[in-house]
C-alpha cells in the first residue's frame, strides 16, 4: 500500500487486527525483512511494516534523510491508518528513527524495542567511516555493500544462514545510491537520545547481539543499569532476525504480551 506524502510515495504492509505494532527496518533492508515475524504476530495483532525513506517502494525525497524526516514519514502512515497507540520495533536504523519519533511523539508509545540498535550519537571515528563510506560508494557501490554487508554477521553466520544472507544482501544491493548517501548523511547527525528513551513512559527493551561489532553492548548496558529499561543479550551479530529468529520471535512477542 502506498500513501502520497509530500508529492512522493510512502509503502507499507498491513496485516492482522488487534493493537498495533509498528515495524521500521535498518540501514539498506525494507519491508520483506519482516516476513517471517509477521506471520506470527499477525495472529493476533494489526502489524504495519513500512519502508523508511529511500528504501524498498519508498521514495528518496532529498540529499539527506535525517531520523526526524524518517520519523515523519511513518507518523504520516499511522496517522493515516488512525493509529494513536503502538508498540514500536527498530532495527538498526530503524531504532534511530523509533527514537526520533519518540521524541516528537511520546504518546504514541505503548512498548518500544531497540533491535540491534542504540540510542547513542556516532561518536567522531563512527562519523568519519561514514563521510568515507559514502565517498567510496561514489566508486564501486556493489563492492562498498558486499563488504560492509559482511560485518553486519557473526562470522559463522554468513555459512549458517547462507540463503537468507544472500536474500538480505540482494535488497541491500537494490538501495539506489542516492538513498544510501542521504542515509549515511541521516544517521551521521543524529543527536544521543538516551534521556528520551529513559523518561519515556513505556515499556522498554534493547536487544543486543553478543557478537554484533556495530554496538558497543558493554557501554549500553552500563548505561541503562537503574533504569526501567531491559535488554536482552543473543549469541549472535547485528542481525538477529536472520541469526536469532526463533529467540527473537519469543522474545518479542513477551515484550509487547507482558
Amino acid at each position: 500500500m502506498i500513501i502520497n506524502y509530500k508529492n512522493s510515495s510512502v509503502h507499507y504492509k498491513l496485516e492482522g487486527k488487534g493493537d498495533a505494532i509498528i515495524l521500521l527496518h535498518g540501514f539498506l533492508e525494507n519491508v520483506d525483512m519482516w516476513q517471517d515475524l509477521v506471520a506470527k504476530f499477525s495472529q493476533t495483532n494489526q502489524v504495519v511494516c513500512i519502508d523508511l525513506l529511500g528504501h524498498g517502494k519508498t521514495d528518496c525525497i532529498g540529499y539527506i534523510h535525517t531520523m526526524e524526516a524518517m520519523a515523519d514519514a511513518v507518523l504520516a502512515v499511522l496517522e493515516h491508518l488512525n493509529i494513536t497507540k503502538a508498540h514500536i520495533v527498530g532495527h538498526s536504523m530503524g531504532g534511530y528513527v523509533a527514537l526520533a519519533l519518540a521524541e516528537n511523539k511520546p504518546e504514541l508509545f505503548k512498548g518500544l524495542c531497540l533491535m540491534n540498535s542504540t540510542f547513542e550519537a556516532d561518536d567522531t571515528t563512527r562519523k568519519l567511516i561514514r563521510t568515507r563510506a559514502s565517498e567510496m560508494a561514489q566508486q564501486n557501490y556493489e563492492i562498498l555493500i558486499k563488504m560492509s554487508f559482511a560485518n553486519l554477521f557473526a562470522p559463522e553466520s554468513k555459512d549458517r544462514f547462507k540463503n537468507a544472507y544472500e536474500k538480505a544482501l540482494q535488497i541491500a544491493l537494490e538501495t539506489p545510491l542516492q538513498s544510501y548517501i542521504a542515509a549515511q548523511e541521516g544517521m551521521k547527525h543524529r543527536p544521543n537520545r538516551f534521556d528520551i528513551f529513559k523518561n519515556l513512559e513505556c515499556k522498554k527493551l534493547i536487544i543486543i547481539g553478543k557478537k554484533d561489532s556495530l554496538i558497543d553492548s558493554e557501554q549500553i548496558i552500563e548505561q541503562i543499569k537503574n533504569t526501567d529499561i531491559d535488554f536482552i543479550e543473543f549469541s549472535e551479530g547485528h542481525m538477529s532476525y536472520i541469526e536469532n529468529k526463533s529467540d527473537l520471535s519469543y522474545n518479542i512477542l513477551h515484550f509487547i504480551e507482558k
